[in-house]
């Protein structure tokens, strides 16, 4: 008998999935049951359209820090299928990629619709069933007496605003991904699972009425962003915006934080390290050394190379120095207070806004429902789960996106090593 196998969203670990378990089941029936109109539709945006498919993991110093929730889950997935790995499956299939300086993963187009199309491609080929504008409303695990009348299967799946009949699997593997609500979690509601509560992860800052927002467009390559009350700090490029601050060292906050902010309503003091890991001491000494080498230039026309004058200005403003006095004219309690300013800058939070067109949450399944081993629901033979409807997520630069190809290959993996002879 055919073993009938659905797959619950078709997103990256889906169709991923779907892919490995066609190369391991060929016989298989497969079939991905999408809610909107395409499939993909979040990997087309991913990157900014360019696709950043994954890292490099070579600056990575532990999975703690780019996996806040889910790293013990990933740490163990990633011996299975890693990022060098989906490196080589990706060009095995055409598509040749590139590593960037930030270690940050692209195809060599810069173009996300060819990861689409490859994908796309290799379902066809494959012989995987797509059913788009199929929103499951329920899925319902059959009682061992009920499975005979129910063509053999484990699994019933029903659909709304559709006229869709009623479907039964074998196998069902949920990769809705990330929900913003918990209600769109409401189809898993009858299988009694733990539930975490989804809240937006991956996002810039908004800072209202700041002067700040007026230097928009400015970038500094390496700053350390924290929570003031707390120990989160994150350190990268920091990008000032109309709105407030974004760039990975925000970005990278928000995920560290994501709860945090949320409790608080979105409101918080952030702090700036605009030279990213150096110390007090550090700074001190170099202002000391700028002020002794141009004690009769003004201090606004001296500044530190990374920085841009409009930037400069504002902290010596938020300094409360006159831009116009001279590094002579500075004093030890001028430097100080700079030096304050400097490494530890503060701005009031009120708001977030989303990154891009880019949407990514913590929550969703808890990890105490599953096997780390192999991805399946403790209290319901043959359900999977992969990605990130599970409470799996991590910081911007192609992490998400790794996690996604592991976990759709671990779970055909571990679907075809105990149910592929059905």
């Amino acid at each position: 008998m055919t073993t009938r196998i659905a797959i619950i969203g078709g997103g990256a670990a889906g169709c991923f999935a779907a892919i490995c378990l066609k190369e391991r089941i060929p016989e298989a029936c497969v079939t991905v049951y999408e809610s909107g109109n395409k499939l993909l539709a979040k990997v087309a945006v991913t990157g900014g359209g360019r696709c950043n498919l994954t890292n490099s993991f070579r600056d990575v110093r532990s999975i703690e820090a780019v996996y806040p929730r889910g790293s013990r889950l990933m740490k163990r997935l990633l011996r299975e299928f890693s990022n060098v790995d989906a490196f080589r499956w990706f060009e095995s299939n055409g598509v040749r990629l590139v590593t960037q300086d930030d270690q940050c993963v692209f195809p060599v187009s810069q173009d996300a619709m060819e990861i689409v199309g490859t994908l796309t491609r290799l379902m066809h080929h494959r012989g995987v069933k797509i059913k788009t504008r199929h929103r499951v409303s329920k899925i319902e695990h059959v009682s061992e007496n009920e499975i005979n009348n129910n063509d053999g299967c484990r699994f019933s799946i029903s659909f709304s605003g559709s006229d869709a009949p009623e479907e039964h699997a074998d196998i069902v593997l949920v990769t809705t991904g990330g929900s913003p609500k918990t209600s769109g979690l409401d189809f898993l509601r009858g299988l009694n699972l733990d539930i975490v509560q989804p809240v937006p992860s991956l996002f810039s800052v908004c800072l209202p009425k700041n002067n700040v927002t007026k230097l928009m467009g400015t970038v500094v390559n390496d700053v350390t962003a924290g929570l003031t009350g707390t120990k989160l700090r994150a350190t990268g490029p920091l990008l000032i915006t109309h709105w407030g601050m974004s760039g990975p060292a925000i970005l990278r906050l928000s995920s560290y934080a994501a709860r945090i902010l949320h409790d608080a309503e979105y409101k918080a003091e952030l702090w700036i390290n605009w030279f990213g890991d150096m110390n007090e001491p550090e700074v001190a000494d170099m202002i000391s050394e700028m002020a002794a080498e141009n004690k009769q230039k003004q201090i606004s026309n001296i500044y530190p190379a990374h920085l841009n004058s409009r930037l400069w200005e504002h902290l010596l403003t938020q300094s409360g120095l006159k831009p116009e006095m001279r590094w002579a004219e500075l004093g030890s309690k001028g430097r100080n207070r700079l030096v304050a300013t400097l490494t530890n800058d503060r701005y009031r939070i009120d708001g977030k806004n989303k990154f891009k067109e880019e949407f990514v949450t913590c929550g969703g399944v808890a990890l105490g429902n599953i096997s780390a081993k192999a991805l399946e629901c403790k209290s319901h033979e043959g359900l999977y789960f992969a990605g990130e409807v599970l409470d799996v997520d991590a910081v911007t630069g192609g992490f998400n996106l790794q996690a996604a190809w592991t976990m759709g290959y671990v779970a055909a993996k571990s679907v075809a090593e105990k149910y592929g002879t059905l």
